[in-house]
């Protein structure tokens, strides 16, 4: 079977086995709800447009959905601030909209997956109320880590330690007397306090919230920042950079993430996710500094898997690609754990804008987008599975345009510098080319999204046989019957310097980074390419995949 970038096949989604094989297998799709589909014309994406959306993501292909927080939240860190973990945010809908999401899916044969934050919840949260207004050394306060101030009047903060989105990971509270008080510790905004997961109480409590979902068939957890939950509890200064912004994927080991006893912690969810039939899947966002780090988290015992996540910040280099796979293929090492390869989500800078900067310091999205096909065959040719975020089947670039007073992320607040916001990669999704919202609702939405994003519409795009969508959809048809079925293991194929070619089984996936047209093994027949051969060479900046 040959299929070009210009192809593509009806009834491309069957049904999802039920068992791990289809989570290390499977592809993962993101929605960042805000602003996916907005069902009730308020200008916010919520449950009931995600609702009226999955027939798009079963014709596209997904075998399950990864929904950003939904839980009630003040929204300082868009919704990763939780304030109620058992009940939906009213922006979103209801706990029944919830239940009737989760069933619709089931019903495509789509599973879902939640995000749960687990290292922090929203200082408006009950638990954060009660320990406010709590005694220093108050059982209450124990739920957090609350700690008197160094200097004469303890006005100094308990250590060193920066925020990974900037400033001091500290922030001092007001007695109610109006005096100073303890500090308490925030490793994100202040308006995320850090639980303190040395407490019972606090672990026992996520118990119920685990099952909680469970019970509703939720089918896994996306447990958001779980490296941050491992401390040193000594409480000892870190050397840190008071100016600086906690890099984790670059900083070197810390005494404040992944220290202390995570591990511990993460043993006891996949013991609860096991007594669960089938046992209920934990995928784990883990941004560490090396792939050794990565490795713990993936033992027996501990996560089915964890996002493959540095390929989102790789540049266009062959070597770069080649080097950070290695590392991450470690993972397969004992056959019950596997990578989940991601080039973009709602934190990064989306993966067309990102690949379309040139050499020279200029940008070209053209060059991104001719790219972005080529880097999207390598990820979902490796061993394990895959994610793509919402709009990258689309091929959206970033939004770098967007008004200074609407952008809402706290690191732009913390840092000073709005280059390091993510709300760019969250503007409302194009669905068709119909006005105020480009078919996301009928209200406008609260970011404002290019004039130019409906010639690249879902619905535009349909209709074009060149387009991303149409050649995403070929991707995961061709992926689910000729690639996901080879051995979970690769070899690598020496072609060059500006090259990233490997086997998985009779697949062969060869990507040319160079500027010179590659010759193709004469031996080998074409599956798929991300665009047109010439004389059966493979221009710069195309991918390939040949059966040998």
């Amino acid at each position: 079977m040959t299929l070009t970038a210009n192809e593509r096949t009806d009834n491309l989604h069957s049904s999802p086995t039920t068992g791990e094989g289809d989570w290390r297998r499977g592809v993962i799709y993101q929605i960042y709800p805000r602003s996916f589909a907005d069902g009730n014309g308020d200008g916010m994406g919520d449950l009931q447009g995600a609702l009226s959306r999955l027939p798009y993501l079963s014709d596209l292909g997904v075998d399950a959905v990864w929904v950003s927080p939904w839980f009630v939240s003040p929204m300082a860190d868009g919704g990763y601030d939780v304030s109620d973990y058992c009940d939906i945010h009213p922006m979103f809908g209801s706990l029944e909209d919830a239940e009737t999401f989760i069933a619709a899916c089931h019903g495509r044969n789509i599973k879902v997956v939640i995000d749960l934050v687990a290292n922090h919840c929203s200082s408006a949260h009950p638990w954060f109320q009660r320990a406010l207004a709590a005694e220093p050394g108050s059982p209450w306060r124990d739920w957090f880590y609350f700690r008197d101030g160094r200097g004469d009047n303890g006005e100094v903060p308990p250590t060193d330690w920066v925020s990974v989105f900037g400033g001091r990971a500290w922030t001092r509270v007001t007695n109610p007397d109006g005096t100073p008080g303890q500090w308490y510790l925030h490793l994100f905004d202040a308006a995320q306090p850090d639980l303190n997961w040395n407490n019972p109480a606090v672990r026992s409590a996520f118990d119920d919230i685990f099952r909680f979902w469970f019970d509703r068939g939720v089918d896994g957890f996306r447990l958001d920042a779980v490296p941050a939950i491992g401390k040193e509890q000594d409480f000892r200064d870190a050397g840190c950079d008071q100016s600086g912004q906690f890099t984790p994927e670059t900083s070197p080991q810390t005494r404040y993430w992944d220290a202390g006893n995570v591990h511990d912690i993460v043993k006891l969810w996949r013991t609860l996710a096991d007594t669960y039939s089938p046992p209920k899947y934990l995928i784990g966002e883990i941004n560490v500094n090396t792939p050794e780090a990565l490795l713990r988290y993936i033992r027996p015992g501990e996560l089915q898997s964890v996002f493959a996540m540095n390929l989102t910040k790789a540049p266009w280099s062959a070597r770069e690609f080649e080097r950070l796979i290695t590392g991450n293929l470690n993972f397969a090492n004992d056959g019950q754990s596997w990578p989940t390869w991601v080039l973009s989500s709602h934190d990064e800078v989306r993966t067309v804008s990102r690949f379309a900067r040139l050499a020279d310091g200029t940008s070209d999205l053209t060059t991104g987008l001719r790219r972005a096909r080529a880097a999207m065959l390598i990820t979902l040719a490796l061993p394990g599975s895959a994610c793509l975020y919402q709009g990258e089947e689309l091929g959206l670039p970033q939004v770098e345009d967007l008004p200074r007073e609407l952008l809402e992320d706290p690191i732009v607040a913390r840092t000073g510098n709005p280059l390091k916001g993510r709300d760019g990669c969250r503007v409302a999704l194009p669905w068709d080319t119909s006005s105020p919202s480009l078919g996301f609702g009928m209200g406008s939405p609260r970011l404002p999204q290019p004039a130019s994003w409906g010639a690249i519409s879902a619905a535009v795009q349909e209709a074009d046989p060149d387009s991303f969508l149409r050649f995403t959809r070929t991707v995961l048809q061709v992926r689910r019957e000729h690639v996901a079925t080879q051995p979970d293991t690769c070899s690598w194929d020496a072609m060059g310097e500006d090259v990233v070619a490997f086997r998985r089984g009779t697949i062969q996936c060869i990507v040319n980074f160079g500027p010179a047209p590659l010759p193709l093994p004469a031996d080998a027949e074409v599956v798929l390419s991300s665009a047109p051969l010439v004389d059966g060479c493979l221009p710069t900046d195309v991918g390939v995949w040949l059966t040998r």
